[in-house]
C-alpha cells in the first residue's frame, strides 16, 4: 500500500468509517498477530491481543499525528500491550496443568489426523518452534522484543530507537546480539556451526 492509499485509509477510519479499519486490520493484522504469537506464544492470546488493538485503535485514532509514521505508532502501542500482559501474568500465580499448552489449543479434528507425514512434518515444526521459543526465552525482554519487531512487526531500526527511546546504534547492537544469540543457541541444537 503506498504513502497516499494510507492516508486516505487513515482519514477514512478517523471520521469513524468501520471500512477503513477493516482495511487498516487486512494491512497490519497479519504483522501484528505474527508478533503477538511469538511474544505470548499462545494463539488465544494474540487474538486477544489483537482484538483489544483495534479496540485502542478506535478510541485512539484521531490522536493519531499523521506527521509520524502510523506503522510505528501501531507497533509501539501493540508493543506497551505485549509489556503491560508480561506484567499481569508476572503479578498473578501460576496455574499447573496436566496437559500442555499446544494439547489444549488443537481442536478435534487435529488430534485425530492420520497422516503420518503430517504428524511428522508437525512434529519437526513444533520441535522448531519450541526451540526458537527456548532461544529467544534466553534473550532480555527488551532485546526479544525488539527482535520481533523487527522481523515480525517489519519495523525499521530508526523506528525501533524512537519507539524504545534509545540511539540508532543501541537498537542495531541489541537487534544483531539477540540474532547471534538465536543463531547460536539454534545452532547448537541442531549441530549447525
Amino acid at each position: 500500500m503506498d504513502q497516499q492509499q494510507l492516508r486516505e485509509i487513515i482519514a477514512s477510519a478517523k471520521s469513524g468509517d468501520a471500512e477503513g479499519y477493516e482495511a487498516l486490520l487486512e494491512a497490519y493484522g497479519p504483522r501484528l498477530y505474527g508478533y503477538f504469537l511469538r511474544a505470548t506464544r499462545s494463539h488465544h492470546d494474540a487474538e486477544d491481543l489483537l482484538s483489544e488493538l483495534m479496540l485502542r485503535l478506535v478510541r485512539r485514532m484521531k490522536s493519531y499525528d499523521e506527521r509520524g509514521r502510523f506503522d510505528q505508532w501501531l507497533f509501539r502501542i501493540a508493543a506497551n500491550m505485549v509489556r503491560d500482559r508480561i506484567r499481569r501474568i508476572k503479578a498473578r500465580p501460576s496455574v499447573a496443568s496436566l496437559t500442555s499448552q499446544a494439547d489444549q489449543e488443537r481442536s478435534l479434528s487435529e488430534k485425530l489426523a492420520g497422516s503420518a507425514e503430517r504428524v511428522e512434518a508437525g512434529l519437526v515444526a513444533a520441535e522448531t518452534s519450541d526451540r526458537l521459543q527456548q532461544a529467544l526465552d534466553r534473550l532480555d525482554e527488551t532485546t526479544r522484543q525488539m527482535v520481533l519487531l523487527r522481523h515480525l512487526g517489519q519495523m525499521s531500526f530508526k523506528d525501533l530507537a524512537k519507539t524504545f527511546q534509545c540511539p540508532l546504534g543501541t537498537a542495531l547492537a541489541k537487534v544483531h546480539r539477540g540474532l547471534r544469540t538465536l543463531r547460536e543457541y539454534m545452532g547448537e541444537h541442531y549441530g549447525i556451526e
